[in-house]
This record gives C-alpha cells, sequence and structure tokens, in this order.
C-alpha cells in the first residue's frame, strides 16, 4: 500500500466518525474531538506539533552524542509524534470538508518552486488581496 493510498483509508475512516454519518462520541475518540468542535482538534494539532519539536530535538541530542541506540529510539519516538500531529490535521481537514488529496496536489504544485519564491509569490498575493479590499 502506498502513502496516498493509507492517508485516502485514513481519510474515508474518520469520514464515518461525523456525527452526520454515525459517529459516536461515546465510542470513539474522533468523533468526540469533531463533537467539542474546532478548539478541540486545533489545540491537539498544536500539542502534537510541540511534541513533534520536541521529539526532533531528542534525535539532534542523541546524534550529538554519538549514541546509535538512543538515536534510534529519538527517531522512532519522532515518527510517532508526527503520525499523531499528521492524525489531528487529518481531523482538522475532515472537519472542513479538505482531504489529504488537497494537500497532496497543493505540494505537488509548489514541486520544482523555490521555498523563497513560493513566499515571496504568496505575499504578493496578499498584498493584492488587501489592495482590493481597500
Amino acid at each position: 500500500m502506498n502513502t496516498t493510498d493509507t492517508l485516502s483509508d485514513l481519510a474515508r475512516v474518520l469520514e464515518t466518525r461525523k456525527s452526520a454519518n454515525g459517529g459516536d462520541p461515546e465510542t470513539s475518540y474522533v468523533a468526540r474531538l469533531l463533537a467539542k468542535g474546532p478548539d478541540a482538534f486545533l489545540k491537539k494539532i498544536g500539542e502534537e506539533a510541540t511534541e513533534a519539536v520536541m521529539a526532533a530535538k531528542d534525535v539532534d541530542a542523541a546524534q550529538a552524542m554519538s549514541n546509535k541506540d538512543s538515536e534510534a529510539a529519538a527517531k522512532s519516538k519522532l515518527v510517532g509524534e508526527v503520525a499523531d500531529l499528521w492524525f489531528h490535521s487529518m481531523i482538522a481537514l475532515a472537519h472542513y470538508e479538505l482531504t489529504p488529496a488537497d494537500v497532496v496536489a497543493e505540494l505537488t504544485r509548489r514541486i520544482g518552486l523555490s521555498g523563497l519564491d513560493e513566499k515571496a509569490l504568496r505575499k504578493v498575493a496578499e498584498r493584492a488581496k488587501e489592495e482590493r479590499m481597500k
């Protein structure tokens, strides 16, 4: 199974957890988060992002000590934390009627585009939008 299939499969499961699709907050963690509203799952995204940063710092520390066992454990923890971050981000996507395919399409659009150029283009677009709103 490829990455896109896995994300699509998970997105389909998340859709079943929405209350409109029969998701039960009494039996499903995702349904409970969705029922609580955006503040609940957005808070989780922030927590998981912080935990991913801390796990990455642990990888750096293990590498600085040249401790291969600690480095392997830290990398495993980083993968777990990023998985948690992606999972909770996918709950937000589902809530806002978006899918992993939307994110992949945006990443595909950015391939070959310098990050600096991308940032500059976004600033130009934001300024143009602000001008139109005046």
